[in-house]
């Protein structure tokens, strides 16, 4: 629910035009509806606050919802981007009630700042389709089932747009009016799987779902008979809670991607050292050489008197079966070796100071990358077929011009911010005049902020042979137009 002093909506982006997903009340009252087409909102409401809809946290926020609420029942289950199903028969007695524990689960999400829309029914489905509507309803008797669900609209049901059309060219409105037509013809027309779905509403199928659990962590406590301040013994003890790390995960085939060491003192507080890889893992050794990397550089303010050894989520354990050494790819080896790199190196000199880099769908060159923290994934190189390492710019070019492909186009080595260009004859110079080899790739975007650009690539060479890629500026820009600049060198 958005909650905000002023006009405040969420979009995403539907078929390449951004809309209005979800507005306030105080837009709503200045004509923005969720449908609304970002630019039509602003005209209505320039200073209209918006932010961009991002399903990856909505996901998060819904399990971790999950995890608050196995305080009311023993089985919870995610259905869709917005939807928590509790199983709550076996807690009833425990809170005196199905309505007081109701009342408990909705003041619980409300204190966190969620709008809920809660329906208790026999079914996992029923309760989903009377959630939906809007209404607050508590069936208890599989009989009512048929009279509660049959005044409520089609849309309810959350089935394609053709197929909902297709229902109401047909007059049917309702669920009441689907239930009516004949069970052969509509699993003919509509397919077995939506009358299946009909019957786990009515109770009369079986409806399984799946139980969400939290990730198990790790938590293990070593207490010292007294103060201790060897590092040698200190480090025998972390390797220790490693080695229980281990069979911790060992057991359930699970790998860790961060642990945390904390060092208790009596008279301070606790000095906490975490780690991190790029991979999930769970060998003692791995943790252990990155543990006396970072152990070296850590400052204890006192004498440890207990030790802590803490995890995060558990992560599903994959191996993979290793090739015979005279058929192991190269390239396996060196992605490996660049894992332990920067693993190693964020124990020497922080986190903070190594990263990766990632690309992002956007046409500008000064906002297709950005940073990545390493320990958020190895990026990886788009799967386009010829996308190599060449070791020469004439081999890249060559593969440039085999395959035409924009992801070889682009410079590895960018200028932060492009250079002007000198020219001679209305052609651009760097150490030399510039011979065009490749383009022009016209690049006209980001009209619609502050950053706009409108311009001419190539790929140029200067008589010293090295690979430039270069634009000529279409905007006028100080009184100019059809400047040159450098923005980047291939080799």
């Amino acid at each position: 629910m958005l909650v905000s002093a002023e006009a405040a909506a969420v979009f995403e982006e539907q078929q390449g035009i951004r809309r209005i997903l979800k507005a306030n009340a105080k837009a709503r009252e200045a004509g923005i509806s969720p449908g609304l087409a970002v630019n039509a909102a602003l005209a209505l409401v320039p200073s209209l606050k918006l932010e961009e809809r991002n399903p990856i946290r909505e996901a998060q926020v819904l399990k971790n919802l999950a995890e608050w609420s196995e305080k009311f029942t023993a089985f919870t289950s995610i259905d869709g981007p917005s939807l928590l199903l509790l199983e709550i028969e076996g807690s009833r007695k425990l809170f005196g009630g199905i309505k007081p524990l109701r009342e408990r689960i909705v003041r619980g999400l409300q204190s966190q700042g969620f709008h809920v829309e809660v329906a208790i029914a026999p079914t996992p489905l029923a309760a989903t389709w009377l959630a939906r509507s809007g209404q607050k309803v508590c069936i208890r008797d599989p009989r009512n089932l048929v009279g509660k669900l049959g005044p409520l609209p089609i849309h309810c049901l959350h089935w394609p747009d053709n197929v909902c059309k297709l229902l109401r060219g047909m007059g049917v409105t309702s669920i009441g009016e689907v239930l009516r037509l004949p069970r052969q013809g509509f699993a003919k027309r509509f397919s077995a799987t939506r009358l299946l779905e009909l019957d786990r509403a009515l109770g009369r199928m079986p409806d399984p779902r799946v139980s969400y659990r939290a990730p198990e962590r790790f938590v293990a406590d070593f207490d010292l008979n007294e103060e201790e301040s060897d590092s040698a013994l200190l480090l025998n003890i972390c390797q220790e809670l490693l080695m229980r790390l281990e069979r911790f995960l060992l057991s359930r085939q699970m790998a860790v991607q961060q642990i945390e060491f904390v060092f208790f003192h009596l008279q301070v507080p606790a000095t906490h050292l975490p780690l991190g890889c790029v991979r999930a893992d769970r060998a003692v050794q791995h943790w252990f050489d990155l543990l006396e990397i970072k152990f070296d550089r850590l400052a204890l303010a006192a004498p440890v008197i207990a030790i802590q050894l803490r995890s995060g989520e558990g992560q599903r354990f994959t191996a993979e079966t290793d090739a015979l050494p005279f058929n192991k790819p190269e390239r396996q080896q060196r992605n490996v070796s660049i894992a332990h790199l920067a693993e190693r190196l964020s124990a020497r000199i922080g986190e903070e100071a190594v990263h990766g880099v990632m690309t992002v769908a956007e046409y500008r060159p000064q906002h297709a990358w950005q940073r990545r923290n390493v320990f958020d994934g190895v990026p990886h190189c788009a799967n386009v077929q010829g996308c190599e390492l060449y070791s020469d710019t004439p081999g890249l070019l060559a593969g440039v011009r085999r395959t035409n492909s924009l992801v070889l186009q682009r410079p590895l080595w960018m200028l932060q911010k492009p250079e002007q260009l000198v020219t001679e004859q209305e052609m651009p110079c760097y150490q030399g005049r510039l011979e065009l080899v490749e383009g022009p790739e016209r690049l006209e975007t980001g009209w619609w902020d502050d950053d706009g650009i409108a311009r001419d690539y190539f790929i140029a060479r200067n008589p010293r042979g090295v690979y430039l890629w270069v634009f000529r500026d279409r905007c006028q820009v100080g009184g100019r137009r059809n400047s040159w600049y450098l923005h980047g060198m291939f080799g």
